[in-house]
């Protein structure tokens, strides 16, 4: 069940997912999920594999439908929620082309779209290669390409799935520049990682999940320093979490 609150309703989350339940070949692949993300900043999610992290960013996005529980915020567009995948998936044409395509799909006025393309070019540091193939550029390239096509219409919600998973540091810098940025903009952030570094360098809050429930939810600084749930101190200490 989707249900959204009414503007100025929630005024300490930007979505909550509320007794969440998914169910994949019979097993419980997100277990009651109550998870909260506060309305600004960077919030990480993190666990480890298998824990439901990525399912819990697709329900938000409402790319999954869960069996129980409800999806609750006052987003009013379908384009107030964005969501960047691990792996970046990008038309065959150009960077610019690529952006344009996207202004077009959101309603962006014909006549607002040359400049808004140039401040997206300018926001990802994509100028130098808007006229190269998207699907030509290295991964970290392509990953900043499918963040800020997904900033186009200014979402107030962006969800990203790993972004700098497999890249090199240069790229990942590249990448949490671009994630501050957002952020400072006014956009919520919601960043699932396995990089604790990561996440102490963006993070402001911390859910913990494990085997799709959330165990452990706390401030950045707290949680990092100090985590009070077993599963995160085993997490941490590079433990095996069955």
């Amino acid at each position: 069940m989707l249900r959204l609150v009414a503007s100025g309703d929630g005024p300490d989350a930007a979505i909550r997912l509320e007794q969440v339940d998914l169910r994949r070949g019979g097993r419980a692949v997100l277990d009651g999920l109550d998870l909260s993300i506060p309305q600004q900043g960077i919030t990480a999610i993190m666990g480890p594999n298998g824990a439901g992290k990525s399912l819990a960013l697709r329900v938000m996005a409402g790319l999954v439908r869960p069996d129980h529980g409800a999806v609750v915020h006052s987003l009013s567009k379908p384009q107030d929620i964005a969501l960047v995948f691990q792996k970046p998936v990008l038309l065959r044409r150009t960077v610019r082309a690529n952006l344009r395509h996207a202004l077009a799909i959101y309603g962006v006025p014909r006549r607002a779209r040359r400049e808004r393309l140039g401040e997206l070019l300018d926001f990802g540091r994509l100028a130098a290669i808007a006229d190269s193939p998207a699907r030509a550029l290295s991964g970290g390239e392509q990953q900043r390409v499918a963040m800020v096509r997904a900033l186009a219409a200014r979402p107030k919600l962006l969800l990203l799935d790993e972004p700098s998973a497999s890249l090199d540091p240069q790229a990942t810098e590249a990448i949490e520049i671009l994630i501050r940025d957002a952020a400072l903009s006014g956009t919520t952030i919601v960043l699932v990682t396995h990089d604790r570094g990561q996440a102490t360098r963006l993070a402001g809050h911390i859910r913990f999940l494990h085997r799709g429930a959330l165990v452990e939810a706390a401030s950045a600084d707290q949680f990092l320093l100090a985590p009070k749930s077993p599963e995160a101190q085993a997490y941490f200490a590079g433990k095996l979490l069955l």
